[in-house]
């Protein structure tokens, strides 16, 4: 969604028009595949986080417009609500010290960063749902001052036709209703690109899939949301909520909702943009004047402008990306599944895990896809947010008899994958000091079985027990966060708790 939109109407004429262009960049995106226009590989890797402002006390701040004219940075820029931020990485080749590069520039930044919104009695917190936010916090009100934002909201609404419903039953139950998507603001995450060539999209794409479960166990850091404590990772239940245009009638009738996990394996990238056009109506037909088919017959490369405005609402875990640089077409995988946080540490250790499987079960001969039904790898997504770092998994069972079998996450990792993201990493030529403190970090937290979700969790109870009250008791969790945060270490190591006074 980072095209430029201006916020208007739309007649019955527009979507209909917008309808046929989408089917034309369809058959663009098909000729450029057929005539192998492609950017060849280049290993080039992608970061974004999501942030989130808040003050000394831990409460949320909305005030992301006055710390980015301050940030002054086009590295920064505006999110859905007001106390949310984005930071982009420029692209990296993926090789040598990269991840140590990637950990510099992120510590720069944000340090640079925190400094500036303290100007305006904030802070940057990097966290899957900030724990203080109230229902009070995620209104209409307090959308970025952004056309797009508006405009987004203003469609989703009007195909919903009714309140938006969380429905959240986890350690707690949570219900409510919003009159717009602003409540998706409460979801910061990471997300992580590889570019790819056409004929290695569907295998990366798959093996993202499969293991978007175990980066879900690892990463949890979203267990609190409007004060009740839910799932360990709480954002991909909120989000699809959040985010769901389908009435009750329609819901029942199947449809399918526009964040969601997806049902088969792929064989190819063009099968998920078609899908995406199949399945979805436009919420923001905006047309370009360009054609993409008369671009492709005098020589050039079509934006597919349309495809890539409708692909940005359509809310997979692992999205396809369709895009330009230098006039050259390239496609990617963008990895969505990771939640922001807790440390720089942790989400370089999770982007050096992440890197290191995808490519290394890409290369399988027999890759795990072939052996794991899709409905487990869907299963499994459930799972891993319901119950984090304590996730017990479907997964094949080694040898030649087949099947699956239920093994925790932690031992799946430490025994199976690691050793695979090793593998990954060298074929990648990432330096090996790099591939081991970064893959050493995700053995400790699987060993220790801790992070960010456990930490705040059992830090919240420890504040319940010393006598605070909810709101009390998370503000206190928040606060201790943001301090560990800003110390570094990896979480971990952090102490449950409070410091001792």
């Amino acid at each position: 969604m980072g095209e430029k939109v201006v916020a208007g109407t739309f007649d019955l004429s527009d979507r209909q028009k917008y309808r046929t262009k989408l089917t034309r960049c369809l058959e663009g995106l098909e000729r450029l595949l057929a005539d192998r226009r492609f950017d060849r590989p280049r290993n080039l890797m992608g970061l974004e986080i999501e942030l989130n402002l808040a003050g000394s006390d831990g409460m949320p701040r909305m005030r992301n417009a006055e710390v980015l004219r301050r940030i002054a940075s086009r590295d920064f820029q505006t999110e859905l609500g007001m106390f949310n931020l984005e930071v982009n990485i420029l692209p990296h080749r993926l090789s040598g010290r990269v991840f140590d590069q990637l950990a510099e520039e992120l510590r720069t930044g944000l340090a640079y960063a925190h400094r500036k919104a303290a100007e305006v009695d904030a802070g940057i917190m990097m966290i899957g749902i900030l724990p203080t936010l109230g229902r009070h916090d995620v209104v209409s009100a307090n959308l970025s001052n952004v056309d797009r934002y508006t405009l987004l909201n203003d469609q989703m609404a009007a195909a919903r036709g009714e309140d938006f419903v969380l429905d959240i039953e986890g350690v707690e139950r949570l219900v409510s209703t919003s009159s717009s998507i602003a409540p998706e603001s409460a979801c910061t995450s990471v997300q992580l690109h590889l570019q790819v060539t056409p004929e290695r999209f569907a295998d990366v794409w798959n093996a993202a899939q499969a293991v978007a479960a175990v980066q879900i166990a690892l990463g949890a850091n979203s267990p609190f949301l409007f004060g009740k404590e839910l799932w360990r990772e709480s954002r991909p239940p909120l989000f699809q909520q959040a985010t769901d245009v389908r009435p009750p009638e329609i819901r029942n009738q199947g449809v399918r909702p526009r964040t969601w996990f997806g049902e088969r394996w792929v064989g190819s990238a063009y099968e998920l943009f078609e899908e995406n056009v199949r399945y979805y109506p436009p919420l923001l037909p905006i047309c370009d004047d360009e054609d993409p088919l008369q671009v492709l017959d005098e020589g050039g490369v079509p934006t597919l402008a349309e495809l890539v405005l409708h692909n940005g609402t359509i809310y997979r875990w692992n999205r396809p990306v369709y895009g330009l640089a230098d006039g050259v077409p390239h496609l990617r995988v963008e990895n969505r599944v990771l939640p922001a946080g807790p440390t720089v540490v942790d989400v370089i250790a999770n982007a050096a895990f992440y890197y290191g499987l995808v490519r290394a079960l890409a290369d399988e001969s027999r890759p795990v896809w072939t052996k794991l039904p899709f409905e487990a790898a869907a299963e499994n997504f459930d799972t891993a947010c319901r119950h984090g770092i304590d996730a017990e998994l479907l997964w094949p069972r080694p040898g030649r008899s087949g099947g699956v079998t239920k093994v925790p996450a932690v031992k799946l990792v430490r025994d199976e994958l690691l050793p695979l993201a090793a593998a990954g990493l060298d074929a990648w030529n990432i330096e090996p000091a790099d591939r081991d403190l970064y893959l050493g970090v995700i053995e400790q937290r699987c060993r220790r079985r801790v992070n960010g979700a456990s930490w705040q969790a059992d830090t919240y109870h420890r504040a319940r027990e010393a006598g605070l009250e909810r709101e009390g008791a998370l503000a206190a969790t928040t606060r201790r966060y943001g301090d560990l945060m800003q110390s570094g270490e990896p979480v971990h190591t952090w102490p449950i708790g409070f410091p001792a006074r």
